[in-house]
């Protein structure tokens, strides 16, 4: 299996990731015996990339990787989860919210249900509209400053909002995000306007 460097400190992964939504969320009855034996297999086949997400179950799809990564060696695995949300006690979603509380709050839940004292990559799910973005990666820096989280990265975000994100980051000395999550399929290219969008406008062009 290829490699690929993430961010700026030399960690490789593997040039094909898991998604794990699928085995919690979304598409019918889960049956973790079945995806037990999936994620065995990625690793036999030499992936070592797994994506999950705290909304994902919710909660159920990091506690089935949690009980993976007992099995593992930890530095076998690169983990990517992700927060956005406030939950309510029945897991119920009751409004996206970034603020640093909230993320601190996040990160600690999928800390202990992934049964792992730090996540490869933390990516914020959808941006949260009342947050504003310098306070996001202010919180995002210090976890990565305190060794909870090693990157940081964003998923469906817009172009504009990650460059100015990366703008603040870079401004202030902040850990920057390193990866970005975006629908993109042959069918859905709304990336590549988004991104013709802004090659636009950084030459004036309105």
């Amino acid at each position: 299996m290829h490699k690929r460097k993430l961010g700026r400190q030399g960690l490789e992964v593997s040039a094909l990731g898991l998604g794990c939504m699928g085995m919690s969320f979304a598409y019918g009855h889960p049956e973790d015996a079945a995806s037990i034996r999936v994620l065995r297999h990625t690793l036999d086949v030499g992936i070592n990339f797994w994506d999950t997400a705290e909304m994902y179950g919710p909660f159920s799809n990091e506690e089935l990787l949690g009980r993976m990564l007992k099995e593992v060696p930890r530095q076998r695995l690169i983990i990517a989860t992700k927060f956005a949300w406030r939950f309510g006690p029945h897991g119920e979603q009751l409004a996206l919210d970034s603020s640093p509380a909230q993320i601190r709050r996040s990160l600690e839940g999928s800390l202990r249900r992934l049964g792992t004292d730090h996540i490869d990559l933390y990516y914020q799910h959808r941006l949260d509209p009342a947050t504003p973005i310098e306070e996001t990666v202010r919180a995002l820096d210090q976890l990565v400053r305190h060794g909870h989280v090693r990157y940081v990265g964003v998923s469906n975000w817009a172009a504009w909002q990650i460059v100015k994100a990366l703008g603040i980051a870079e401004r202030l000395g902040l850990a920057r995000f390193e990866s970005l999550q975006a629908y993109y399929t042959v069918a859905g290219r709304d990336l590549e306007r988004s991104r013709h969008a802004e090659r636009l406008h950084s030459r004036g062009v309105s």
